[in-house]
């Protein structure tokens, strides 16, 4: 179906559309899933956090919040990504801002086929499957 980005409350940065999109179906494929309707809206600190607490109660930044859409074997859902804290993160670990926002994008895949990253076993299992994803960029 459509994998689709957007920009709110930010500027437009360039991304290889093409190549992140044919990398998602690729990745969900791989999972043994269908790619339906995802959108993936690139926003500021500030949106998310009002996205944080208008729909989650949680007051505090964070780097995604995923919204599950998926139903059966038809991956769909809203990714909302803070460029903010891609960037400060990308500092933090001394990697490309590229690399870290590839890390988050397959981060909000993973959650929308199902892998959580709540408990410290869940955590290794979804580290290990961003940095085999990564790996297929």
């Amino acid at each position: 179906m459509s994998i689709n980005f957007y920009f709110e409350d930010i500027e437009e940065f360039q991304l290889d559309q093409p190549k992140t999109i044919e990398w998602i179906k690729n990745s969900i494929q791989k999972e043994g899933k269908n790619t339906s309707e995802i959108s993936f809206i690139f926003c500021s600190d500030d949106y998310l956090l009002d996205i944080n607490r208008q729909y989650l109660d949680h007051d505090y930044y964070t780097d995604i919040i995923t919204f599950d859409y998926v139903e059966g074997d038809d991956v769909s859902g809203d990714v909302f990504i803070s460029i903010d804290r891609v960037r400060e993160n990308a500092e933090t670990f001394q990697v490309s801002f590229q690399n870290e926002l590839n890390r988050i994008i397959i981060h909000g895949v993973l959650h929308l086929l199902g892998y959580k990253d709540k408990e410290a076993d869940e955590k290794k299992i979804m580290t290990g499957k961003e940095d085999y994803y990564l790996g297929d960029y």
